[in-house]
């Protein structure tokens, strides 16, 4: 068998799940044999990942790579069919890098290290799943079993409010799993055949109605998890109450299922009814960063401050799913994997942060920075990357979101002006509570009370080096964000031509009568000949 042909994906979805099984058997040494196997095992499976993608992906088709299909219960015709396209490549690649760096931050965990790091390596392979899975069955399977990793890590491993945090994040996200499913099964036996297969599924002819309520379902169930406004509240609480690696996954790889699904789901198998929805993501997207980002300039704690600050951003991604251009589709990708990248930064700072000050408040800090000059620079530096500073990826990601929304002939100019306004009112608030932030924590006059009772190291060489694998990309994609959208432009440019073509109207001129509405929309009057 060439390497060609080889089983890439499912060596990859199973090589950490099956290495995860012999975690109890090591030797017991407070935890360092566990440490380094989980490292170990990450960085094979990570290794992995980037062999096969640099030589078996084709950056100019924008079709599905990497196929296998097995049939694994017949019966059900349930198959174990896995692949990857422009959408979930760069995901996969970030969920490797992201969980193989958040295994290292855990490194001081001692409560049971035998059940953490078989946690962390069972959520590798089902994370990855969950972006390369073709099989809406097997896709409700792997987005389930990825939930109780979680569910663990925040009831074992939290704070004080870890139990209610992790029944919160359990109640939220299995209940939208529902909606996953009954519209799956939905599509699934619509027509003449029954098939879970999502090309096959994709292809079928839908009435418009039946569309309007699977993606309805669907947007509630990704909503969820991406989050959006008023769907959000169970991601302040858990990552109120999460460790610093748990953070990094939940700020830098399951958010981005939410975004993830929505471009493959219901835009991709949905078009006619996505040009219904459409406008209502984008108003989504405004609430989520306006919204998001005055409640976060108003949080005291900080683990919730940067929670509210994940939101807002994950708002862009909305905005550029529902704006009919390439460079919107484009940025929106960017925009999961550029916050991916520096939530998760921002996220370990803070753990950095509580193991030296044990104190989220920002009441009871203060001057920190004169003690601590490597996390001062870290923080200001991926604070500056969070609040979009040009030259970062943050920035390219949300410009090429705003120009694909006012470039856009989807909507009225009236509409786009309104919601570039306010998304703008977003982008200005940001900068203001990110360096209020670290005025709070690192400037002016020492805490005395908090010198006196906590020893202030400055970062350890472990975290510097996981916070500068952080910056690499952040900034070697503010530069040269082609180094990315060159894996996925030709998948979102194919999705951005049929969700074009399932609205007539747009490519020809439009025609603004007088009496026109001021926010009427050109993109859903479906069926104008």
């Amino acid at each position: 068998m060439s390497l060609t042909d080889f089983p890439w994906l499912t060596t990859i979805i199973l090589f950490p799940i099956v290495a995860s099984l012999f975690i109890p058997f090591l030797p017991e040494k407070n935890g360092m044999w566990e440490r380094w196997y989980a490292l170990i095992i990450g960085l094979i499976d990570f290794s992995l990942i980037v062999y096969a993608f640099g030589t078996e992906y084709d950056f100019s088709q924008p079709g599905l790579q990497l196929v296998e299909k097995y049939s694994w219960v017949p019966e059900l015709d349930l198959n174990w069919s896995v692949g990857v396209d422009g959408l979930a490549m760069p995901l996969v690649l970030l969920t490797g890098f992201m969980t193989t760096l958040a295994i290292l931050a855990a490194w001081p965990v001692t409560l049971k290290p035998k059940l953490f790091y078989f946690l962390m390596l069972a959520m590798y392979g089902g994370q990855i799943a969950v972006f390369a899975v073709q099989d809406m069955l097997l896709f409700f399977l792997v987005w389930e079993l990825e939930l109780i990793p979680v569910y663990l890590l925040l009831s074992i491993w939290g704070g004080k409010k870890r139990l209610y945090a992790a029944t919160k994040f359990i109640l939220y996200t299995a209940g939208g799993s529902l909606f996953i499913l009954v519209a799956a099964l939905a599509m699934a036996f619509y027509g003449d055949t029954v098939t879970f297969d999502m090309s096959a599924i994709a292809a079928k002819d839908y009435a418009l109605n039946f569309q309007l309520w699977v993606y309805a379902g669907f947007l509630i169930a990704y909503g969820v998890k991406l989050p959006i406004f008023p769907l959000h509240t169970w991601l302040p609480d858990a990552h109120g109450e999460a460790t610093a690696p748990v953070h990094m996954l939940l700020a830098g790889i399951l958010l981005k299922m939410g975004g993830y699904a929505l471009f493959r789901m219901n835009a991709g198998m949905l078009p006619d009814a996505h040009a219904y929805f459409a406008p209502i993501l984008v108003i989504l997207g405004v609430v989520n960063i306006v919204y998001a980002a005055m409640t976060s300039f108003a949080q005291r704690n900080l683990k919730r401050k940067i929670a509210y600050s994940s939101i807002s951003h994950m708002g862009f991604v909305l905005i550029g799913l529902g704006s009919f251009t390439d460079l919107g589709m484009s940025g929106a990708v960017l925009q999961m994997v550029s916050h991916g990248l520096i939530g998760a930064s921002l996220f370990f700072l803070v753990g950095a942060t509580y193991d030296r000050t044990h104190t989220l408040m920002l009441d009871e800090m203060g001057g920190v920075g004169q003690k601590m000059k490597k996390i001062f620079a870290m923080w200001t530096t991926c604070s500056l990357a969070s609040l979009a500073l040009p030259g970062m990826s943050g920035f390219v990601a949300e410009l090429m979101v705003f120009i694909g929304l006012a470039t856009s002939d989807a909507y009225s100019s009236t509409f786009k002006v309104i919601v570039v306004f306010l998304a703008a009112v977003g982008v200005i608030l940001t900068p203001i509570y990110l360096l209020s932030n670290l005025r709070e924590i690192f400037y002016g006059p020492e805490n005395k009370e908090l010198i006196e009772h906590e020893v202030l190291q400055d970062a350890e060489p472990r975290e510097v080096f996981i916070i500068a694998c952080l910056l690499v990309p952040i900034i070697g994609f503010g530069f040269y964000p082609k180094m990315l959208t060159q894996i996925y432009d030709a998948t979102t440019h194919q999705l951005t031509e049929r969700l074009r073509a399932s609205v007539p109207s747009l490519g020809q001129p439009a025609v603004v009568k007088a009496e026109q509405p001021l926010l009427s929309l050109v993109a859903p009057k479906i069926g104008e000949p």
